[in-house]
């Protein structure tokens, strides 16, 4: 009954599948406050210094991918390095959720589309154009997944906080990076993204379809124009992704102040 002429429209609502997550929980419970972030450096310089603390790994065929613990603030959160690409990024975040994550903020980096979008400037996507496969096994068909609104509220109050400045906008999620054509790339500029990555939509999807509010914010990295390719130098700013991970880190603590006090 669920066939359809492509199978990644094939959505099933069924909420039980042959693997489930929790079944196969292997770590102890961790804090419910979850900072999913992609900068590994950052995360490795933490480590070393003995501010974040290894508590597990999920077990993969790529080798153990390491779960840390944080004291802040009076309290505790879980930090992890999702890796880029939708597929290990939401199955992590389903692990997590299996654990005893219940609300999380994501970092990371993503190309500008514009060359108005100068290097680091923050957005806080609004919606995520699902031009990826996960997301499509977590909602039925749609353009985009969006995030929670309380998560999103989360990240604004912490930058406006600290005085950062910020705009929101639409991400393009894909999983296939070197077919970002001219004309797919003017068909997202159309509709509204301002960046481009590959994670954001089937974060939402996952979060969304696990009823775990989310939300992400990132940084515009690389440039991504029809004049060609500009890295921009995006994955040597140290100290700004050091920054960023640490204005995640209250995001999450706020956010679980203020579903504590819905």
């Amino acid at each position: 009954m669920l066939m359809s002429e492509f199978p990644i429209l094939e959505f099933d609502p069924e909420k039980k599948a042959n693997i489930e997550p929790r079944h196969y929980a292997t770590q102890s419970p961790i804090p419910p406050g979850v900072v999913l972030c992609f900068f590994h450096e950052v995360l490795r310089e933490l480590v070393d210094a003995g501010t974040l603390q290894t508590v597990g790994h999920f077990g993969t065929e790529n080798g153990p991918m390491p779960i840390y613990e944080l004291e802040f603030q009076g309290g505790k959160v879980t930090v992890m390095n999702p890796f880029v690409g939708a597929p290990i990024a939401a199955g992590i975040l389903e692990e997590l959720i299996a654990h005893g994550g219940q609300y999380c903020i994501a970092v990371g980096g993503a190309g500008a589309l514009k060359k108005e979008l100068v290097e680091s400037t923050l957005v806080i996507p609004t919606a995520a154009v699902r031009d990826e496969g996960v997301s499509y096994h977590y909602l039925p068909p749609s353009r985009e997944a969006t995030p929670h609104p309380t998560a999103v509220q989360a990240i604004v109050d912490t930058l406006k906080e600290h005085q950062i400045p910020f705009h929101f906008g639409k991400t393009w999620t894909t999983s296939a990076f070197y077919r970002e054509t001219v004309a797919r790339r003017d068909q997202r500029l159309a509709e509204g993204c301002e960046v481009v990555e590959m994670e954001a939509a089937a974060f939402f999807a996952v979060a969304q379809f696990r009823g775990i509010p989310m939300a992400q914010f990132l940084y515009a990295g690389d440039l991504v124009v029809p004049e060609g390719w500009d890295g921009r130098a995006w994955n040597n700013r140290l100290d700004h992704r050091r920054n960023l991970f640490w204005l995640a880190v209250e995001a999450c603590i706020r956010l679980g102040r203020l579903l504590t006090d819905a």
